[in-house]
């Protein structure tokens, strides 16, 4: 479903990521591990349009997508959330949620539509109840939620997110990475997912592509990447 080919982004002499080439199924759970500085958030920000390809391509379902902005890119299918939660802090819950439903996919909905609509998102991720207070009421984690709330409204293809069990305790980890697996199997969409936490990703993916140095040095399932020597020397040392 997502297609990338020779994607390769250079900051003056730096080059963040290095002719990556992956795909990403429908209804598959992938996860990007590497060390700091590897390229996965860069990574994240040429497939959302934030950066600018220095050369290669992505595509979603056959669609070429290099190129286009952040608005054209959500409306295409490609969902995020972030490293550093991003939420609305003088909105609600629940207003945190509408402006997805309004702008963020193809077929947008006027305010009270979108109000209503909103509902059906928190109720899935367990927020029904806060929808109308704020934001900022919310622990680390229900803010993340409402992140995955706010990516789901957008109709996503697939969702990319960016290390979002970060600043969470275990319990809280473990109930992430199962709306993970539920996002997936309620609604059909792919995940993407940047993590450091290797308990959760270990245990909630399918597969794994592993960045060093902004190159793609391994590829596969989570048993085969705790056995890969290369993986084992460039990121994970003596716990492998």
């Amino acid at each position: 479903m997502l297609e990338v080919s020779g994607l390769t982004k250079r900051f003056g002499s730096l080059t963040a990521v290095d002719n990556v080439g992956l795909e990403i199924d429908d209804g598959e759970i992938v996860g990007l591990i590497g060390p700091n500085g590897a390229g996965k958030t860069t990574l994240f920000n040429l497939l959302t349009g934030i950066y600018e390809p220095t050369e290669g391509s992505f595509s979603l379902e056959g669609r070429d997508l290099t190129g286009m902005n952040t608005g054209q890119i959500a409306q295409a299918g490609i969902g995020r959330t972030f490293q550093i939660v991003r939420t609305f802090n003088d909105s609600t819950v629940r207003e945190n949620v509408i402006p997805a439903l309004m702008f963020g996919r193809k077929e947008r909905m006027g305010i009270p539509e979108a109000r209503e609509v909103a509902m059906e998102y928190l109720e899935f991720i367990g927020l029904a109840d806060k929808a109308d207070e704020p934001v900022t009421n919310l622990t680390t984690a229900g803010r993340r939620r409402v992140e995955l709330a706010r990516a789901l409204g957008m109709q996503p293809r697939i969702i990319l997110l960016d290390e979002s069990a970060s600043g969470l305790n275990p319990s809280e980890v473990e109930a992430f990475s199962e709306s993970i697996i539920e996002i997936r199997d309620e609604y059909g969409v792919s995940v993407f997912w940047v993590e450091h936490i290797m308990d959760a990703i270990m245990g909630t993916v399918d597969r794994i592509i592993v960045l060093d140095h902004g190159q793609k040095i391994a590829e596969g399932t989570p048993a085969e990447i705790r056995q890969n020597e290369a993986v084992a020397e460039a990121y994970f040392g003596e716990v492998m």
